[in-house]
């Protein structure tokens, strides 16, 4: 016995022993398995470090996280400027087809609310029983363990990581908290200098586009192409898939578009919309910059056709002058599921805007300095031809006139007289063209032309896009005041006509006075005059013409629409 009890004393501390090398293993892999794990989390803060580019910062923070946790599924979500919802949602472990079959991103509510209300790590042993939870929608996969970590930003919560299922059915414990919440830390940092960086490179290209657009006023580039390059700058430099410039309608509270880049332009180009119920009406009746979310559904934005389809962010920038005087509103916006337009970014359109402004302003100016030295050499050809041309004329045509006495021939003598007559018909062109040279601004806005111009313009708040105009002759000097009196009711009436009836896409007015008439036509690519529809207004136009021994005609072109054509003698 004693001999038993010798061997089973000694192999007591050779059990002792095992069990504290054991332990001792047990240490050293926990040791081994911290300092892998604290190698990992610095890897993961160098490589979120290093980036530049905000997008692939936060892509490279949630793929760190879901590593370092051990987790199979990882988002980030990302606030929006409302405080309330997720403007982005970046996700790992799911396939696009998976994501495809789940459908639209979550917007923050449920759970992934939670910690946008109250911004604190949770950790959840089944996220299916935390009272905040909705479940989850058809086609998503089933998730228990949560793990949910706020990233500030300056004391500014940017959004949140979600890691969901850790591998091998374990649950996150306080290490895997601890871990991921040194890692948010590490990402408000690199987010944040992603930021500056994005910033200042942002800075750059519109300290840039000031500078090309400043070189090409200075060069005499004309309004059109100044106001393309401030549009097409400002869409590259936010990444917008749309710009629009629109412009206030005169008289009216309507703004109409006056460029358009992007998407369906024809459709945009001239339209004419009120000042409520539009984007850039309300930053034009504001002054201020206005933003929406989402262009192509927002209830506030219902004016006009719709022409928005498959837009998301939009704002719109008013381009006003230092009195306050809005000159247009440039409208930027992408495409839907985009981020928003923040501060950030509004910021620096704003110089940009009042620049463009600047530049607007500048070429008015340079149009009527212009058009100042236009009436100025006008006025010195008047003179010219006033004290150069016609005494000389008129002194050649008294000199054949007194030498046609001289001639016997017959036929000769009634040459010179012939010749002497057409001098004359030649003086009182030229006394004409002084008049038409000569007649000042305001004598302008009275003639026909200018009316004219006026009558179309006005035309385009109730067609909804600007009518094409062209003009031929000399309507200010040879259309007598009643004849252009009854053009311009007819104008008016036919544009009426089209835009009541014709539901027309496209309006072409041409005016002439030539061959000793006045001739109007206005032709439309709409549906046509109806058989059985009324028309009293016709009545009324085919009078105006009889009574002055014109004409009147109605025609439907082969291509569709209705071509009016309306003339009157000039010698009423």
């Amino acid at each position: 016995m004693s001999v038993g009890g010798e061997i089973v004393r000694s192999r007591m501390p050779q059990l002792r022993l095992d069990e504290l090398l054991e332990e001792l293993q047990a240490r050293i892999d926990a040791a081994r398995g911290t300092r892998d794990r604290v190698h990992s989390l610095l890897e993961a803060v160098l490589s979120v470090g290093r980036e530049l580019d905000l997008t692939q910062v936060l892509r490279r923070i949630v793929e760190a996280a879901a590593v370092l946790v051990d987790a199979r599924y990882a988002a980030l979500g990302v606030i929006g400027t409302d405080g309330r919802t997720l403007s982005q949602f970046l996700t790992v472990g799911l396939t696009e087809e998976d994501i495809a079959r789940i459908g639209p991103y979550p917007t923050g509510r449920g759970l992934l609310g939670e910690l946008i209300h109250h911004p604190q790590s949770l950790r959840l042993e089944d996220l299916s029983a935390h009272p905040s939870s909705y479940g989850c929608p058809a086609h998503h996969p089933v998730m228990r363990t949560f793990l949910g970590v706020p990233v500030r930003v300056r004391e500014e919560v940017f959004g949140n990581l979600y890691l969901t299922d850790k591998q091998g059915g374990e649950e996150f414990d306080a290490e895997d908290e601890a871990v991921i919440s040194t890692l948010a830390v590490a990402a408000g940092v690199a987010i944040d200098n992603a930021r500056l960086y994005e910033e200042a490179q942002r800075q750059q290209r519109w300290l840039g586009a000031s500078g090309e657009i400043t070189r090409a006023l200075l060069s005499g580039g004309s309004r059109s192409e100044v106001l393309e390059l401030i549009a097409q700058r400002a869409r590259e430099i936010t990444g917008a898939d749309l710009a629009d410039v629109s412009v206030p309608v005169a008289g009216t509270d309507t703004v109409r578009v006056e460029l358009a880049l992007g998407g369906d332009t024809d459709g945009r180009a001239g339209l004419v919309v009120p000042l409520e119920g539009s984007l850039s009406g309300e930053a034009c009746a504001s002054g201020v910059p206005v933003t929406t979310a989402d262009l192509a559904r927002d209830p506030r934005l219902s004016a006009g056709p719709r022409r928005f389809d498959g837009l998301g962010p939009a704002v719109a920038v008013p381009l006003g002058r230092a009195e306050g005087q809005i000159d247009g509103v440039l409208m930027l916006a992408r495409e839907a599921g985009a981020a928003e337009f923040t501060d950030r970014e509004i910021g620096p359109l704003l110089g940009f805007a009042d620049q463009a402004a600047l530049a607007l302003e500048l070429a008015e100016r340079r149009r009527d300095a212009e058009q100042l030295a236009m009436l100025e050499d006008r006025d010195r050809i008047a003179r010219d031809l006033h004290d150069l041309a016609i005494q000389r004329l008129f002194a050649t045509g008294m000199t054949l006139q007194s030498a046609a006495r001289f001639i016997d021939h017959t036929g000769a003598s009634d040459r010179v007289l012939r010749a002497v007559g057409d001098l004359d018909e030649t003086i009182k062109i030229i006394r004409s063209t002084i008049f038409g040279l000569r007649a000042r601004e305001e004598a302008t806005a009275r003639g026909l032309r200018a009316r004219a111009v006026r009558a179309v313009e006005q035309a385009q708040a109730v067609l909804g896009f600007a009518p094409r105009l062209s003009m031929e002759g000399l309507l200010d000097t040879d259309v007598p005041p009643e004849v252009a009196e009854h053009v311009l009711a007819v104008l008016a009436e036919a544009l009426s006509n089209a835009a009541r009836h014709a539901r027309a896409a496209r309006v072409e007015v041409a005016l002439q006075a030539a061959g000793g008439r006045v001739v109007l036509s206005v032709q439309d690519d709409g549906v046509g005059i109806p058989e059985q529809g009324r028309r009293s207004g016709l009545r009324n136009l085919a009078e105006r013409a009889e009574n002055l021994g014109g004409s009147f005609e109605l025609e439907r072109p082969q291509e569709g629409g209705t071509r009016l054509v309306w003339s009157a003698p000039l010698g009423v």
